[in-house]
């Protein structure tokens, strides 16, 4: 994947199912994705994360943690995450997100599923526990069957994902962990105001009451979760739309699509997040597009 599709909410649109099966299986190069980074997002399905090559700084709500080549990741239900790499060290990584409906039947989801979409936001898989070295042998299995589909394989697929999850379950009564849906839920209120009224003058105040917040707790809450300030969240996504447009647009039209009262100042900040000026981008992606065609 090369381009997160994110709604007003920060949710994810991709679509993590074919046809006959809620189960979506990709591989991803940070590095090629347009904004050079995983940006943050949800998505309702259950995700597990193996990295193939380099390394990884990912984030779940507010916490951060490096995950590299062999090693994995378990993010649950509608956790705000996203990645970022290192240029010297890119990272590929393989993701399986399965709607938590499919893990198990009607009867038994609510006694050995739901009670855990509430317990830890993320867990960490290596092959230091029995359980996490299992669940890692068990998605090696699962991608396996993805991409040979042998007759009947949906049967083998859903035998490893009750396996898979049999462990995870081991995993989550070693350590139980409560998230904090408040938090987190005040959050995404305050990034979905931004990303509908990202076009129109902010002010702190705004966003502050979009999550029912001081402006003060405003700050600190992006502080401690984005580590950034709110009003230069506001910048860096308008340049992150901003990037779609300048492929259609002249950069003067851009900057005031996006947001920003001035096409110099536009050009001072792009040149800042992106190295470059809105030009030299709009140029590159467009002899890109031309050795492609």
């Amino acid at each position: 994947m090369t381009d997160f599709q994110l709604n007003a909410q920060l949710q994810e649109l991709t679509k993590h199912h074919t046809v006959t099966l809620p189960v979506a299986c990709y591989e991803t190069t940070i590095q090629a994705n347009v904004h050079g980074y995983i940006p943050l997002h949800w998505h309702e399905e259950l995700q597990w994360i193996v990295v193939l090559q380099g390394e990884a700084q990912f984030q779940v709500n507010e916490e951060y943690m490096t995950v590299s080549k062999g090693e994995g990741l378990f993010i649950n239900q509608a956790q705000l995450h996203g990645a970022k790499d290192d240029a010297k060290n890119p990272c590929i990584y393989r993701c399986l997100n399965v709607s938590p409906l499919f893990i198990m039947s009607n009867e038994l989801y609510a006694a050995y599923v739901q009670p855990y979409l509430q317990a830890n936001s993320y867990m960490r898989l290596t092959k230091s526990t029995s359980w996490s070295n299992q669940v890692l042998a068990h998605l090696q299995a699962i991608y396996t069957l993805l991409e040979t589909k042998h007759p009947l394989f949906e049967f083998d697929l859903t035998i490893h994902l009750t396996q898979l999850w049999k462990e995870m379950i081991i995993g989550f009564q070693q350590g139980i962990a409560l998230r904090q849906p408040i938090q987190n839920e005040r959050m995404k209120q305050m990034l979905q105001w931004i990303h509908t009224h990202y076009a129109e003058t902010i002010i702190l105040e705004n966003i502050a009451q979009a999550g029912q917040l001081s402006r003060s707790e405003c700050c600190r809450y992006f502080k401690r979760i984005l580590h950034t300030t709110p009003l230069q969240y506001v910048t860096d996504y308008r340049i992150r739309k901003s990037l779609t447009y300048l492929q259609q647009y002249n950069v003067t039209e851009v900057a005031y699509e996006v947001g920003f009262n001035s096409t110099s100042y536009y050009i001072e900040k792009f040149k800042e997040r992106m190295g470059q000026t809105p030009l030299a981008y709009k140029k590159s992606i467009a002899s890109k597009d031309e050795m492609e065609a």
